[in-house]
């Protein structure tokens, strides 16, 4: 426990955490890649979790440029999609719904002013909690 909390004292404090992810939909709404580059750390890592019975990327994204890119064409792909921020694990987080159904739950680890990883929950079993 003492260590879980020394690291989470570690990272940027709620208000900072809750601009950046902020900052972060605005711009991948917009899909400005140049603004997400700037919010994501050079190491950042993004993965995505589909259980087997949603899609998801196979392998772990990494570096800001390609994480970027990335959202950016999924945005693209994916079409309209309300983007919502809701409390993921204890921190603010956004949820995807297309249509009144929740698509995919996206977690951050953010430390001072980037984003160093994304974790992106697409497993319908994993979201049925955010159904309701």
């Amino acid at each position: 426990r003492r260590r879980v909390a020394a690291a989470r004292s570690l990272g940027a404090g709620a208000p900072r955490r809750a601009a950046i992810v902020r900052d972060f939909r605005r711009a991948w709404q917009a899909k400005d890649v140049d603004a997400l580059v700037k919010l994501l750390d050079p190491s950042i890592v993004a993965v995505a979790d589909g259980g087997g019975r949603a899609m998801a990327s196979p392998v772990p994204v990494r570096g800001r440029e390609a994480v970027a890119e990335f959202l950016v064409r999924l945005a693209g792909l994916a079409g309209r999609l309300d983007l919502l921020e809701r409390t993921v694990n204890g921190q603010l987080g956004l949820v995807a719904m297309k249509g009144g159904n929740v698509l995919t739950v996206y977690a951050f680890d953010i430390d001072d002013d980037h984003i160093q990883r994304i974790w992106a929950i697409r497993n319908p079993d994993k979201l049925r909690p955010w159904a309701s």
